[in-house]
């Protein structure tokens, strides 16, 4: 068995991820922590396992606290900056036996979506990223969606593809979108969505889209047990679940 515990176990990512704990039979659920609860309390309960779902100006410190208690972390909350991520791998240099996964994006349509995206891009002439979400989401673009930039740009740089065209001069409402490494991202925040991303792409004459939808928070449970079964396997900072599957 795994002994986990939850941080934001009340919210609605949170509160998911309990009853997927609960009911995963290698599992047990120990701690249920929310905001004003300290780290230690998950250590006390026998905890060997951190997930945290909370917000992007706390996630960081949970999971220094995390560290020091000598947990192990799986981390769904977005936000994450690269300085914030080399503190945690610095600090994860202490406590070499620890694995920490920071997962902009649990579910398994998502991550599939993130690797074949990167694998596409070097072979069209443009590309742009659409991310759609509820409107109680705090940052934008969504760390699904960086996650997504920073792989395609990368693979783009690495096969020598030139910028997207954009003839683009004059854009004093930013309507383009925000640049991500140097792709085009565009936020959605509406009503009734739950998280939607499209990577469209395009030659003359062609178009190729890539769309990932959660319609309920229960997508990404799978992902999430397969992060806190693996994590432990895993030592040091892993940024993506791809980085515990067989892709």
């Amino acid at each position: 068995m795994i002994n986990v515990a939850v941080l934001g176990a009340s919210g609605r990512m949170g509160a998911t991820t309990c009853r997927a704990v609960e009911s995963a039979e290698d599992m047990a659920l120990v701690a249920a922590l929310d905001a004003g609860d300290e780290v230690a309390m998950a250590v006390r309960a026998g905890a060997e396992v951190m997930v945290d779902f909370t917000v992007p100006s706390a996630t960081e410190a949970n999971v220094h606290a995390a560290i020091e208690a000598g947990l192990h972390c799986v981390v769904g909350t977005t936000g994450w900056t690269a300085d914030a991520l080399a503190r945690v791998d610095e600090h994860l240099k202490e406590r070499p036996e620890l694995g920490v996964l920071i997962a902009p994006n649990f579910a398994l349509g998502a991550v599939l979506a993130m690797r074949l995206s990167a694998a596409a891009a070097r072979y069209f002439e443009s590309v742009e990223i659409v991310e759609l979400h509820h409107p109680d989401k705090v940052d934008a673009p969504s760390g699904t969606a960086r996650h997504t930039a920073a792989g395609i740009a990368a693979a783009r740089a690495t096969a020598g593809v030139a910028p997207s065209p954009d003839a683009t001069t004059e854009d004093p409402d930013g309507a383009r979108g925000a640049v991500v490494d140097g792709i085009h991202v565009h936020a959605v925040r509406l009503r009734g969505l739950v998280a939607h991303e499209e990577i469209m792409m395009g030659n003359p004459g062609e178009q190729f889209t890539i769309r990932t939808d959660s319609f309920d928070r229960v997508s990404f449970m799978p992902g999430v047990l397969l992060g806190v079964r693996e994590v432990a396997m895993h030592p040091g900072l892993t940024v993506g679940l791809d980085g515990y599957m067989s892709l």
